[in-house]
Parts: C-alpha cells; sequence; structure tokens
C-alpha cells in the first residue's frame, strides 16, 4: 500500500505529539501543511476529518465546496447551504442564519434616527412574517408556526443609541413625538431607554410567537451586558468591570436598572459579543488582541449564565483599522479558534461580510489556520465534556494591563490541560511561564507568539495555598447557604465564585470580611465547584447542594 507523503507527515506528526515524556505530558503538536496559495479558495482536504463538543458555526465562503466540507472539520452549523447539500449531506440541526436588516428597509425613526418612538410596527411584524415565510417555504405546524429549518438564529439589530450623549442629541429632532422632546434630559434619557429595550424586546417576541424554534437557539449579534471595547479594557479594574452597573448595555438591563435582565435580555437563548481585531502587527496595540478577545468572554461570564458564543472574523475590522479588511496573521487565527473555550465560551461564530466573497480576491490562509487551531484542539476534546473546571489564575483585563503571557487550563480528573501564548514575544524570542493549579505546577517555555497546547497527569493535588491557609468552607454537602470562613481577611481582592459543571459562574461575590455567607437556596442540586482567587493564587473546593 502507497502512502502519501502529506499522510506519512501527519501521522509521525501524531505519534510524536501524543509520546508521554517523563512529565507525563502530551502535546497537540501543529501538523505541517501548506497554506493556500490560490485565490479565493480554502482547502479543507489537507485537515483529517474531525469534531468538537461544542458549536462551531461556519459563516465563511463556500467557493466551490459543495460536499458541506467544513461540516466534517470542526465545524457544527453551515450558514451558506448549497442547493445538493440540503437534506442529504446538511440537515436543519446544522444550519445557521443570521437575519441582516431586523430593522432596517421601512425608512422608521427606527432606522433613520435610532428612535423607538412612532414607528410602524403592523408595518414590521409584516417584514418579520414575510422573513419567516420565505425561511419556511410557508410550511406551518399543527400550532400555525412557521416551521423553518434553521438551528442558530442571530438577529443583527444594531439600531439604538448606546451613550446618554448621543440619546439626548435626537430630543430636539421633530421626528421624537412632542411628549417626549418636552421632558428634562434625564427623564428623556430614562424614557428612551425603556422604550427601546421594549421595541427589541417586541421584535424578539414576534419571532418566538410566530416560529417553531424547538431545539433550536435565537441571540441577537453583539446586544450583550458588556458592548464591544478594546482602548478602554484597561482603564477599569477587573472588579469594576464585573461589579459596577454602569459599565453594562443598558439594553439588557432589567427595568428598575438594578442588574442584567429586562424583556430582551430575558428572550436571548445565548450571548454573542463582537470580538474582531482592530490592529495588526507590529503596532503595539495589536498584541492585546488575544487579552481582548479573551476579555470579551470573561466579562459576559461574570455578568450571565447564559451561553457566551462570540462573533470572529479573520480580518480587520474596517472600523478603524489601517489594516482594514486585511486578513489577521496566522498565529491570530489558530489562537483565536483554540482560546475562548479555555475562558468559558460555549462555542464561537465565525463570520465573514458576505459581500467581500463575491467582490474581492484573496488569499484564505487565515480560514485554514483558524481549521488547524480546531484540529489541534479536537485532540483533547474529552477535557471539555463535563465535568471539567477552568483555570483561570489572572483575568485576561490584567493581562493586557500587564502585557503578561495568556496562559488558561482546563481540568477533568487527574488531567490537566494547558493552552499558552505570548502575543508580545518577538520571533524567536524564548519566554518561560509559570503555570499552575493548585500544589501542582510547571514551568514551560515558549517561542515566539507559537500556540502552545499540552495536557498534563497531575496526579492528586492538595487544594492547600498559602494566601488561604486557614480557609474553611461549610456545611458541605449544603442545602440552603455556604459559609466560607478566613483566617484573616486577604490583603489583596479576593473573589468568591461558585462554578457549575459546565464551567459557568452561578455565584461571583467579593471578600469583605472574615466569613462570607452564599446563599444557594435557589440552586438546582447538584456538583458545584468553589473558586477562592486573587493575584496571589487560587483554590478550589467541590460542593454538593443536595435537598
Amino acid at each position: 500500500m502507497r502512502v502519501s507523503f502529506g499522510i506519512f507527515v501527519w501521522l509521525i506528526g501524531c505519534w510524536l505529539c501524543f509520546c508521554s515524556t517523563a512529565n507525563a505530558q502530551e502535546c497537540a503538536a501543529p501538523l505541517s501543511f501548506t497554506p493556500v496559495s490560490t485565490p479565493n479558495q480554502i482547502e479543507w482536504s489537507k485537515f483529517p476529518d474531525f469534531t468538537l463538543p461544542f458549536p462551531v458555526i461556519y459563516g465563511g465562503p463556500r467557493f466551490s465546496d459543495t460536499q458541506a466540507s467544513p461540516l466534517r472539520h470542526g465545524f457544527s452549523h453551515l450558514v451558506d447551504i448549497k442547493d445538493n447539500e440540503y437534506g442529504s449531506l446538511v440537515q436543519a440541526k446544522q444550519r445557521a442564519l443570521v437575519y441582516y436588516g431586523f430593522a432596517d428597509g421601512l425608512g422608521q425613526p427606527w432606522e433613520t434616527i435610532e428612535s423607538p418612538w412612532s414607528n410602524d410596527l403592523t408595518a414590521y411584524r409584516a417584514k418579520w412574517d414575510r422573513f419567516l415565510s420565505d425561511l419556511s417555504g410557508g410550511q406551518k405546524n399543527a400550532a400555525g408556526l412557521y416551521v423553518i429549518p434553521v438551528n442558530r438564529l442571530a438577529l443583527d439589530i444594531e439600531r439604538f443609541l448606546e451613550t446618554d450623549t448621543r440619546i439626548l442629541k435626537i430630543k430636539t429632532d421633530t421626528r421624537v413625538p412632542d411628549a417626549y422632546r418636552n421632558l428634562s434630559d434625564a427623564d428623556f434619557v430614562t424614557a428612551y431607554k425603556k422604550a427601546m429595550r421594549n421595541l427589541y424586546a417586541e421584535g424578539m417576541r414576534y419571532v418566538r410567537q410566530h416560529a417553531d424554534l424547538s431545539g433550536g437557539s435565537v441571540t441577537s449579534y453583539a446586544d450583550t451586558p458588556v458592548l464591544n471595547t478594546y482602548l478602554n479594557v484597561p482603564t477599569f479594574t477587573w472588579t469594576d468591570w464585573t461589579t459596577n452597573l454602569s459599565r453594562t448595555n443598558y439594553m439588557v438591563q432589567d427595568s428598575l436598572g438594578r442588574g442584567i435582565g429586562g424583556p430582551y435580555y430575558d428572550q436571548l437563548d445565548a450571548l454573542s459579543p463582537s470580538a474582531y481585531y482592530y490592529y495588526d502587527y507590529p503596532n503595539p496595540l495589536a498584541k492585546d488582541y488575544l487579552a481582548y478577545l479573551l476579555f470579551q468572554v470573561e466579562v459576559q461570564r461574570a455578568w450571565s449564565t447564559k451561553p457566551v458564543v462570540p462573533w470572529v472574523w479573520m480580518r480587520y475590522h474596517d472600523d478603524v483599522s489601517s489594516s482594514a479588511l486585511n486578513f489577521i496573521q496566522p498565529f491570530m487565527a489558530e489562537a483565536t479558534a483554540i482560546f475562548p473555550f479555555f475562558s468559558g465560551a460555549a462555542g464561537l461564530w465565525l463570520w465573514e461580510n458576505p459581500t467581500l466573497a463575491s467582490t474581492r480576491t484573496d488569499i484564505y490562509a487565515a480560514y485554514e489556520h483558524f481549521t488547524h487551531g480546531l484540529y489541534r484542539l479536537s485532540r483533547f476534546a474529552d477535557m471539555f465534556q463535563a465535568p471539567f473546571e477552568l483555570v483561570i489564575e489572572t483575568p485576561a483585563r490584567d493581562l493586557m494591563d500587564k502585557q503578561l503571557p495568556v496562559w488558561r487550563g482546563v481540568v477533568k480528573d487527574t488531567k490537566i490541560l494547558i493552552a499558552a501564548q505570548n502575543p508580545y514575544a518577538a520571533d524567536g524570542v524564548k519566554t518561560s511561564l509559570t503555570v499552575r493549579y493548585k500544589s501542582w505546577q510547571r514551568i514551560i517555555e515558549l517561542t515566539g507568539t507559537e500556540v502552545y497546547l499540552c495536557r498534563f497527569d497531575i496526579g492528586t493535588v492538595t487544594g492547600v495555598d498559602p494566601a488561604f491557609a486557614d480557609l474553611t468552607v461549610s456545611p458541605n454537602p449544603t442545602q440552603t447557604t455556604l459559609i466560607v470562613s478566613f483566617g484573616s481577611l486577604p490583603t489583596v481582592a479576593t473573589d468568591l465564585i461558585l462554578l457549575n459543571t459546565n464551567g459557568q459562574p452561578v455565584v461571583r461575590r467579593g471578600v469583605n470580611s472574615v466569613k462570607e455567607v452564599i446563599d444557594v437556596a435557589a440552586l438546582p442540586a447538584g456538583l458545584y465547584v468553589l473558586r477562592i482567587q486573587n493575584e496571589i493564587g487560587s483554590q478550589t473546593k467541590k460542593i454538593i447542594i443536595n435537598r
């Protein structure tokens, strides 16, 4: 039997990367492949078939592929479906769709000045109904709901004024009813925010009331607790980002302004922050890209228990960048495919501007580097099947502020999977990095901006950390409350984070006294992990809630 050179290299690479060393280390070494050099083409066949345990949505160009190739290479859903694929190669549960222009095309105030008032909702409902009717081919179920052949639906609305200053700019516009223009500035802002939340909710409510979404998911693009930021991430402390409600998007606040919630937020099945990059190397700001990506995941999870599925783009954003629409660096593409899951992302949506593939001639090698990252991650897919624990020693916000190498871990049973990269390193420069979990630690070495991905056998580790040597948690098991006691009050800001078996925070609070009481009466019975962490170290304890 003859074996091609490419397959031979792949087999040797896999053998090398999974041979155990004296340190019980397994590494998903990079495959040896030549990135595509032909314009407007993606060469899927250079990667083995593989799957991942979380949704990864492919919204990129298909070009000549008619065999649903992304679905065999780590992606779970396709946005663009070829005529021959549906039914035979692509099922409804594997389809995703973005509804662009949800609030556009009617010339209403919602579109022209982003006002929630004096809009013809009858016209909007007719527009939404046409969309659902076209998508379903007019097919309805016994309950009279449109049967839409889509598993993940994203509404691209983007029609509200983000700040009080912008809101007040339309206060004198004659298209705003007099009753509102005559309000005080403060009352006008309050009325605007309430009306806009309700308008967004009306659109989402219509979709839910007229479409069969059983088994599917509905979200909206970028309507998250913390809006898309880059330059101001280090401006505020991590505690401020995660506890100060003024840092959050009013569109997903409750009606009393006391927390995350409200009529629109309550209807979202997932949160979809946009995590697009702006700056290319050697711009110093480009080096913050990875910490920025992880910040987008971590800060949303700090405010919400809803799944976080970031939208990522293989190009630089066209708003401010001199590199606008150029493809990102290969190591950036690979890291983008791997790291979000280590910060708790529940999936990824790989987006592409739908007009670019039909109007430009580009080399799509970045897509292959992204797929390569997914492939490397798939070698350790079992690590992300519950129960597992995320290891986040330093918040991404602090990594950006101090320009530190990035590392994250996932612990399952007696194994820890480490992902690491130093986005601030020059080519070829070595970085020694200490990674740790409880009493286990290793020094790993990174070269340049390489993406490190290795698993270690940590055996039995203790949770005793000098920072919390006198820590006790009781009762355990518990029914209603947990009491966390410290021998002395920690000298630095310390957080208590209770995580479910999916690694999602269900309780997060700061430590302000030597005895903290956590109310768990409303949580479902089951296994949880309590993480106590600060800049000095972290400790975790398994918690059982029973009834």
